[in-house]
């Protein structure tokens, strides 16, 4: 008997929607990670793209513990010498909102090209709105 496979025909792609309003930002985070890379369907195949597109709203009011807000830094690289570049998370929020969610995820998705596709099934919207009626998506409780 052979072990069951399943192929990139037989991928159900649904949409869900997560509210970020007030949620800690690790377990957002963790929950969109799970369902774009399909870990909580029963086929989960790990060199196989079988996950969801994830709709993140109000990412603006995601919530950070502790003194993150003031003490975590994000960092980044122009390339040449001395482009190192530091912002504390609420520099970084103030200027681009939806960058700490984004990178959040980013950082639980495996550094692979089947890593960047799974991110680019991810939309990250700093208000309430936004333009994927059309896909139908579900609402996804964060618990």
């Amino acid at each position: 008997m052979a072990t069951f496979v399943p192929s990139q025909t037989d991928r159900d792609r649904a949409w869900h929607v997560i509210d970020a309003d007030s949620q800690v930002l690790g377990r957002v985070a963790t929950l969109a990670a799970r369902l774009l890379q399909g870990k909580h369907k029963p086929c989960y195949t790990p060199f196989l793209d079988l996950g969801d597109h994830v709709i993140i709203v109000n990412a603006k009011q995601v919530r950070l513990t502790g003194r993150k807000e003031d003490r975590k830094l994000y960092r980044r690289h122009s390339g040449y010498q001395g482009g190192l570049r530091e912002q504390r998370a609420s520099t970084v929020r103030e200027q681009y909102p939806t960058r700490l969610v984004e990178q959040a995820i980013r950082g639980m998705l495996p550094s692979t090209k089947l890593g960047n596709t799974f991110y680019r099934k991810l939309k990250v919207y700093e208000g309430p709105d936004h333009p994927h009626a059309a896909q139908q998506p579900k609402r996804y409780e964060v618990r």
